[in-house]
């Protein structure tokens, strides 16, 4: 496990010494404003979407963004103590002592250093200030201000009063703020968003009160701060600028929406078989099978490309049954070999593992042993593939070629977190640093893999990422608790994810871990699931429906044939998510930017522009809907509803809470 921090007590904030301006600034002719100051010159561009501010040396580019972005043509002028810096009707206005600012866009306040007093100084938190790790850098919070993004979060959409870190974990589960999907991109309905541009961790102290309950603090772990403002005036706009400049997700295969079956785990080919034939016999709806980790691999010589020599002397008359069925396969990966693998000697020989600070020779990753047990075995030492170094990267993008030429179609690409503060790349990369850019560059790798070798269109499923990871879609969420509450969480994090750049994600239905065998759970998650971008029945144990008993199988083939049928829309929903960076579940402040009431249902949420979708979170049936203005209709064709109020509904087993606005066609 790592032994990086995961979080910081708040210090002495008036001991901290704030930056100040020490000169003139200066114009380039790149477009760009140098500023002296105490901590090192400030440089200043605006931009279409806002402002980028940087102090301290460059960081390694890892291709976080898509593209560099355009600097606007810029005047300067100096009146006082204040440096003024216009393009067009963009306005940064830079106070030198502390140094702190504010962005105006034609007339309206876009963001601000705070306003939060002290009884004895006149900020409470530096607006600026350089620290022994890093920086910080401090924005205004509005006293009624909601926050929203920052990667998978299972609690609260809206952060505000929150400490989050960003810093990928297994986070072994979804019960804490720890998550696989961290982005340092926060926004707000009010009309301004901020994105720190690093690998490096960032705790984000959005209206913490222990802090300041009135201001947003972000403390950033690196000699860098590189720091975009964005001016949207609502969600989708600022989506919309931050996915324009780290990239937007292409558009998955048709084939990816279908159902993806899977378990941990498949234990022998006469297994996975039998379970893909009976799927056939009983009609159940369902396009990919999965060979999990140890379906397939050997757990104390993984991960090389190899099947099970004792379960699979011979994987392809397998692989061709099941495609003879009609069934895409999925096979598990994760970046780690194991060091009784010849394999583990062969890459340390090259320079192709992570390598230990304390030695220099490949780092030996030694497991948390709490978490495993009967099912999920120990695993052996591993080393980590080295992604930053370009042979190991080709040699792991390579490799998978004979995986795709066999008759897989996707990869899961599993773990990715497990980097840790005594890690060191070859590009001398270490750290912090290192832990959120190797989920990144791991993730470009294998849907690299899948862009040259498979045969139907590349598409995979992550768990770990990170800013720019959607431009390697798709993204599923960890391992829920096999509860109600697990349920829930596993909603917000697809929303949450969503609100932060990712546009697709699926959820274990079901839930991973703690299984009790609760058919009604596991028919509302699968309802929940038939609405999100990508759905995958996955868990400890198995996840058909049948074995459920007869009530839930026809419960949940009766949602699994809904969303055959809403596969048309589904693809509409995905061209969209390409071409505007909106997700295809849509929070309801997303969904809904007019309407502030309908922000607190933060469980509902909209498949689209046209469906909205109320899960079913507690055993029962009763559902509270809150409808939006208008009026609206339940699916498929119930009466009237009027919207701007809450409705609770009973829902049968096989019913779902799901409307469309009157009127409206869906294909």
């Amino acid at each position: 496990m790592s032994s990086l921090p995961t979080g910081i007590e708040p210090p002495h904030w008036g001991r901290i010494p704030a930056v100040t301006v020490t000169g003139s600034a200066q114009a380039d002719a790149d477009g760009s404003v140098r500023v002296p100051t105490s901590a090192g010159d400030l440089t200043i561009t605006l931009h279409e979407f806002g402002a980028r501010l940087r102090l301290g040396p460059p960081a390694r580019d890892y291709g976080i963004l898509a593209a560099p972005p355009v600097a606007l043509a810029t005047s300067v002028s100096v009146d006082g103590e204040c440096t003024r810096i216009v393009a067009g009707d963009l306005v940064l206005t830079l106070e030198h002592a502390p140094l702190a600012f504010t962005l105006d866009r034609a007339g309206r306040r876009v963001q601000s250093s705070p306003t939060d007093g002290h009884f004895v100084r006149r900020h409470r938190l530096p607006p600026f200030a350089r620290l022994a790790h890093g920086w910080l850098l401090s924005l205004e919070l509005g006293h009624a201000t909601r926050v929203y993004g920052l990667g998978e979060k299972w609690g609260r959409l809206d952060h505000r009063g929150e400490l989050i870190r960003s810093f990928n974990h297994d986070a072994l589960g979804v019960n804490s703020e720890r998550s696989y999907k961290n982005t340092p991109f926060a926004w707000s309905p009010d009309g301004w968003g901020v994105f720190v541009h690093t690998c490096a961790a960032v705790t984000h102290a959005v209206g913490h009160a222990p802090w300041s309950q009135r201001a947003y603090a972000l403390e950033v772990d690196s000699p860098t701060l590189d720091v975009f403002l964005f001016d949207g005036s609502d969600g989708a706009r600022q989506l919309a600028q931050y996915t324009a400049l780290t990239g937007r997700a292409p558009i998955p295969p048709p084939w990816s929406l279908g159902v993806i079956l899977s378990k941990a785990f498949y234990r022998d080919a006469d297994e996975i078989l039998a379970v893909a034939r009976e799927v056939r016999r009983r009609g159940m709806p369902c396009e990919t099978i999965t060979f999990d980790g140890r379906a397939w691999q050997d757990t104390d010589t993984r991960f090389a490309f190899e099947w099970c020599p004792k379960r699979y002397p011979d994987p392809k008359p397998v692989l061709d049954a099941l495609k003879a069925m009609g069934f895409r396969i999925c096979v598990w990966e994760y970046p780690l070999v194991s060091v009784k693998n010849p394999l583990f000697a062969e890459l340390a020989a090259r320079g192709w593992l992570i390598r230990d600070r304390r030695n220099g020779e490949a780092y030996r990753y030694q497991w948390d042993l709490e978490p495993f047990g009967p099912v999920l075995t120990p695993l052996p030492e591993s080393g980590l593939l080295d992604f930053t170094h370009p042979e190991a990267y080709a040699y792991w993008r390579d490799r998978h070629r004979a995986l795709f030429e066999a008759g897989v179609d996707m990869i899961k690409a599993d773990f990715g977190e497990q980097v840790d503060e005594h890690m060191v790349a070859s590009d001398g990369l270490h750290g912090s640093e290192l832990h959120n850019a190797y989920a990144l560059l791991y993730n470009r790798c294998v849907y690299e893999a899948a862009q040259r070798y498979a045969k139907d269109g590349a598409f995979l499923f992550s768990r770990a990422a990170w800013a720019g990871s959607q431009r390697y879609p798709s993204q599923w969420g960890g391992d829920p608790q096999a509860d109600w509450g697990g349920l829930a969480a596993s909603i917000r994090g697809a929303l949450s994810w969503g609100m932060s750049g990712g546009p697709y994600f699926a959820t274990d239905v079901g839930g991973f871990y703690a299984d009790r065998r609760d058919p009604e759970l596991y028919v509302r998650w699968a309802q929940a699931a038939v609405f999100s971008a990508h759905m995958r029945l996955h868990g400890i144990g198995p996840r058909e429906p049948w074995t459920y008993g007869e009530a839930a199988e026809a419960a949940v083939n009766a949602a699994l044939a809904l969303r055959v049928r809403l596969l048309p829309y589904l693809e509409r929903c995905l061209a969209e998510a390409h071409a505007t960076g909106l997700p295809v579940q849509r929070a309801m402040v997303l969904a809904c930017p007019e309407e502030p009431a309908a922000w607190a249902f933060e469980t509902q949420f909209f498949l689209g522009p046209d469906l909205l979708v109320a899960p079913c979170l507690a055993p029962g049936g009763e559902v509270d809907v809150y409808l939006p203005q208008g009026e609206w209709r339940r699916d498929p064709d119930g009466p009237p509803l009027v919207g701007g109020r809450c409705h609770r509904l009973s829902l049968g087993l096989a019913e779902i809470a799901v409307f469309h606005r009157a009127g409206v066609t869906l294909p």
